[in-house]
């Protein structure tokens, strides 16, 4: 009984040890006076009976020290890790438990030698235990464990090298929304200009006469850079007049690519790469705008693929300078973002960045730079835009200190100078051919010939896959189709008026875009509108530069992109409350399903955005425009049959009289109209009074033109020498 009342509080007094965290031994003299031969009977049994519960519980104590040594070093480890622990220790306490029986057996054999041997065996066991089970632990034999403290520190970052930074870094720029939205903006402008890029030097889109006209533009401009930019709007056509490189929009902004190559080849070449960059460009800036504005990603992709490749811009396919309008929203998109403002959550002062702010009036100068077709109306919105800036300033400024702070607004000056230097830069050249030419002015009979009718806003183009055939009927009462078939596609209509009602965006932003809807649609149909009293006739009265804008039906533009941000709006919501479905649906697998229903919308826009645009090939340059010299004259020369010309003359910009621009110079004219009867006296004397040296005449080009028979006529007496130069008659003058 004693022997089990000994071990029993051996077991209690390992316990104990354990809570305390003191780990310490009973001293050596509790057990020296138990030894054998001291003391009576009783005594030496006492004793053994206390040399027992020490080294019982001097075993549990060295078990409870290396179990806390091992759970300071396990702190923070997994939960499986802390059963494992708790398994430790007890198999420590059970292993120390059974020792101390040993020990209890042995003393009621009433042997006290016996048992402290068996004691003594029983220590040893439970420390070759705990040794064994310290160095499972570890991993190694070392009694000496580490420093418990450092468990509670977080892990280390692991050091990476550079190479392996460097490609961390590139993966994720790769994976970055932007990054992906332009690669799926290219991949989508090949797809949807597919067949542009099949035959890239020798097919341009719709027809070869204002292609031509604008490949040639983008030559020159490279051309003049390399060689004198002084003489930059003084071009090769038009000879002998001066600012002809003014006489229509000159996509100056894509001079850097007419740096790259030389010759007609190479101008189409560009051409078709630049018509491809344009659409991509344009989804791209309206998704950036639309995201700006808080729209989600899906949402920002239909408002970009309207935007893009609305039917009626099919008709446009011809004009690079009304396809190449995605600098308009990508500015806009940088301007918001910089003065930290959205549709959505309206304005965040401490999401103002001033950087992005330039970097917008940049993007906005470079689109003024590639016409004013569409540049002019980008400008005044923009006036109107910093008007009303200011006048929110000075009624916020005791309410907000510094709505604006001062780097954005050292931003905004200075972006807002480059834009209109720029402006003004590109400004007089037009001016100046406007004083020197009348003509080209335009008058409001001339606006009245291209003003649609509201029933234009529901047509489509012959171009469009999907409504051209189906709208024949309908482009045939229209005066001039090609700028009146306006529809911007039926999908994107029904996805605003979903907008009106079910959208992301607030009711007076949704009342504010609606009304953007109905003004530019009125002023794209110019006169057609109530006289365009209150429309179109006063912007063109007092607006300066307004009067040289001949199509208010591109003004659709506009009407596009609001249109677009509407059904951006009511597709968010439509995704969010799809997410909300899929989340609270048990069991949850329609929510894949769902998921790609949102994609419908998008695909539903692009399909009626889908060309049936001709690529015709492009006529071959006639040898004798490599070799003959200028000032020269091509004939038959018309405004159609000079823009072809034009492109031949990129190989060596040779002065000459052809040209083909939105009016005929005077001067041109009397040009045509003296050589209708070449080779004659007057014709030839006419010619070299104006300083004409060579006339070209295109054989295959003259039927049914006034030049008709020109080559049956002699020449001996006129002191004139004539070759034949390939397909072309060569009359040296």
């Amino acid at each position: 009984m004693t022997a089990e009342k000994s071990g029993t509080t051996g077991r209690r007094s390992g316990a104990e040890t354990r809570a305390d965290g003191t780990g310490a031994k009973n001293p050596p003299d509790d057990a020296a006076g138990a030894g054998p031969g001291s003391g009576s009977p009783d005594e030496r049994a006492s004793g053994a009976d206390s040399s027992g519960e020490d080294d019982t519980a001097g075993t549990v104590t060295s078990a409870g020290k290396a179990k806390r040594t091992r759970k300071a070093r396990r702190t923070g480890a997994a939960k499986a890790a802390g059963a494992a622990s708790t398994a430790d220790k007890t198999s420590t306490a059970d292993k120390a438990g059974a020792g101390t029986d040993k020990a209890e057996a042995g003393t009621e054999a009433g042997t006290e030698a016996e048992a402290r041997d068996r004691a003594d065996a029983a220590k040893k066991d439970g420390d070759a235990a705990e040794k064994s089970d310290a160095a499972k632990q570890d991993g190694t034999g070392d009694d000496e464990p580490a420093d418990p403290w450092s468990a509670f520190g977080p892990a280390p970052e692991p050091v990476l090298g550079r190479p392996r930074r460097a490609v961390r870094a590139v993966g994720r720029f790769l994976l970055h929304e932007w990054t992906l939205a332009v690669v799926a903006a290219l991949a989508l402008a090949a797809a949807m200009t597919w067949p542009t890029l099949r035959y890239p030097r020798h097919t341009l889109p719709q027809d070869y006469w204002d292609p031509s006209l604008q490949a040639w533009q983008m030559a020159w401009s490279g051309h003049i850079l390399r060689t004198n930019p002084a003489q930059l709007w003084h071009s090769n056509t038009f000879y002998p007049e001066n600012w002809s490189f003014a006489f229509s929009d000159t996509l100056l902004g894509y001079a850097p690519a007419g740096l790259i190559g030389v010759g007609p080849e190479h101008a189409v070449l560009r051409y078709n790469i630049m018509f491809v960059l344009a659409h991509a460009l344009a989804a791209f800036g309206a998704y950036a705008l639309a995201r700006q504005l808080g729209a989600g990603r899906i949402g920002g992709a239909v408002a970009g693929a309207s935007f893009a490749y609305a039917p009626w811009l099919l008709a446009q396919a011809g004009h690079l300078h009304i396809i190449s309008n995605g600098g308009i929203p990508l500015a806009l998109a940088m301007l918001a973002r910089g003065h930290g403002w959205s549709l959505r959550y309206g304005y965040r002062p401490r999401r103002r960045h001033a950087g992005w702010a330039f970097a917008g009036w940049l993007v906005a100068a470079w689109q003024l730079s590639l016409g004013f077709g569409i540049g002019l109306p980008f400008a005044y919105m923009l006036a109107g835009v910093v008007l009303v800036s200011v006048v929110l300033w000075f009624v916020r400024r005791r309410k907000v200190k510094r709505p604006f702070g001062r780097r954005l607004f050292l931003a905004d000056v200075l972006g807002g100078l480059v834009f209109a230097a720029v402006g003004a830069a590109l400004a007089v050249p037009y001016f100046k051919v406007a004083e020197l030419h009348p003509n080209a002015e335009r008058t409001i009979g001339d606006i009245g010939l291209y003003s649609p009718p509201a029933s234009g806003f529901f047509t489509a183009p012959a171009e469009s896959r999907v409504w051209g055939g189906l709208h024949e009927g309908a482009r045939a009462v229209l005066p001039w189709h090609p700028e009146m078939t306006l529809l911007p596609g039926f999908v994107l209509y029904a996805l605003a008026a979903g907008g009106l009602f079910f959208s992301v965006w607030r009711v007076r932003h949704r009342i504010f875009l609606l009304a953007g809807v109905l003004v530019t649609m009125a002023l794209a149909m110019g006169t057609r509108f109530f006289g365009g009293r209150f429309t179109y006739v006063p912007l063109f009265d007092y607006l300066p530069g307004w009067s040289g804008l001949r199509t208010p039906g591109r003004m659709m533009l506009w009407t596009t992109l609001l249109l677009g941000l509407l059904a951006a709006g009511a597709v968010t919501a439509f995704c969010m409350r799809v997410r909300e479905l899929a989340a609270e649906r048990v069991p949850p697998w329609p929510g894949p399903w769902l998921r790609l229903a949102t994609l419908l919308p998008l695909a539903l826009v692009l399909v009626e955005g889908l060309n049936a645009t001709p690529q015709p090939v492009v006529p071959r340059q006639p040898a004798a425009l490599r070799t003959v010299d200028g000032p020269m004259l091509v004939l038959p020369s018309s405004q159609n049959l000079d823009q072809p010309v034009m492109l031949w003359s990129t190989d060596r910009f040779q002065p000459m009289v052809n040209g083909g621009s939105g009016f005929t110079p005077r001067s041109q004219a009397r040009i045509r109209e003296a050589t209708v009867s070449f080779p004659d006296y007057a014709s030839v004397d006419y010619l070299r009074q104006i300083g004409v040296k060579n006339v070209v005449v295109l054989r295959d080009e003259l039927e049914g033109t006034p030049w008709e028979g020109m080559l049956d006529r002699p020449v001996d007496a006129l002191g004139v020498a004539r070759e034949q130069v390939g397909e072309a008659v060569v009359f040296r003058l």
